[in-house]
């Protein structure tokens, strides 16, 4: 127990002449559901499919400012409740891709309960592929697949809704066809300038649709497998002089292809490999054996941007590392 025999009276010396009371008032705020785990199996035939998501719920207004300043809970839809409402919108509607399933979550709490002005839905897909078995795929039998992880934001702004699909933890390499000379050096610098190195990363990308393509409808599930073709494409065929020069044409093949896409951004962290010295050893290493250092690394980020487009930085908002 703390003993507050000798704390100090602020309410006494908030009332002393010359000074000023303290005061406070809330900030922006959101609540939700974290991380549902979603697992749907469509069996309406012998052949099944399996749809597997994380999905986020956040919802926010003005009207939940008394939840925060006085506890008062009348427009405090449950976080409990939300994630009931993920798997009953499951099972009534399915699933299909995560970007369609967000968007009839937001217009359902937007909508059902007026109090809020807007939502911020969130998922990661994890994808199964099936197993075969003497050279034919099986019908109910799954392992989990690897190239990245598909992702899905839904922002509703009030009338505005903005759709942003994406991927996670797409880890890329290649052994060569990349560079990195012609930097800056000072009394510090120590790398040494290379005309053959590996180009390794980790790609995180979030693209943006336009309103008027959502409202239009979109093949979600084409698109993002169209974009990341291009963008893997992309990364396989230039010859890099630095990973902020492929980060770039990886989203201009994407703008370029789908008129859909308004921007593209990115956050890409070099993954570098470093050549082991091994003269110690009485060999040499004609750049076949490599340390793979996981830290520190260099950091890309940037965005690629459609000419002519309306930015829409509330499409952003609370959007982990695309602030």
């Amino acid at each position: 127990m703390t003993d507050t025999s000798t704390a100090p009276d602020t309410a006494a010396r908030a009332t002393e002449p010359g000074t000023v009371p303290t005061t406070v008032h809330l900030g922006a705020n959101q609540y939700g559901k974290a991380e549902v785990r979603l697992v749907r199996v469509t069996r309406d035939t012998d052949r099944h499919e399996i749809e597997d998501l994380t999905v986020t719920t956040q919802l926010r207004g003005t009207a939940l400012a008394d939840s925060y300043t006085d506890g008062d809970n009348a427009k405090v839809l449950a976080t409990d409740s939300q994630k009931n409402t993920v798997y009953a919108f499951a099972r009534e509607h399915g699933v299909h891709s995560p970007e369609e399933f967000l968007l009839r979550l937001g217009r359902h709490f937007t909508t059902a309960f007026d109090w809020y002005d807007g939502a911020t839905l969130s998922a990661e897909q994890h994808t199964w592929e099936r197993i075969t078995v003497a050279g034919r795929e099986h019908d109910h039998a799954f392992v989990r697949a690897g190239a990245g992880t598909r992702t899905a934001v839904v922002q509703v702004d009030g009338d505005d809704v903005h759709v942003i699909a994406g991927v996670t933890d797409l880890t890329v390499l290649k052994s060569t066809g990349s560079e990195f000379h012609g930097f800056p050096r000072d009394g510090y610098t120590t790398l040494a300038e290379t005309d053959d190195r590996i180009l390794a990363t980790s790609v995180t990308a979030r693209w943006r649709y336009l309103p008027d393509a959502v409202a239009a409808g979109i093949d979600y599930d084409a698109v993002h497998a169209g974009v990341l073709a291009r963008m893997l494409e992309t990364f396989a065929d230039l010859h890099s002089l630095a990973l902020q020069q492929t980060l770039f044409a990886m989203g201009r093949t994407a703008i370029e292809a789908f008129p859909e896409i308004a921007e593209v951004r990115f956050s890409m962290p070099n993954k570098h490999h470093f050549l082991v010295d091994l003269a110690p050893f009485g060999l040499d290493n004609p750049g076949e054996v490599f340390f793979a250092a996981d830290r520190p690394y260099g950091l890309i980020s940037g965005t690629v941007v459609r000419d002519g487009i309306e930015e829409a930085p509330a499409a952003w908002l609370a959007v982990p590392g695309f602030v």
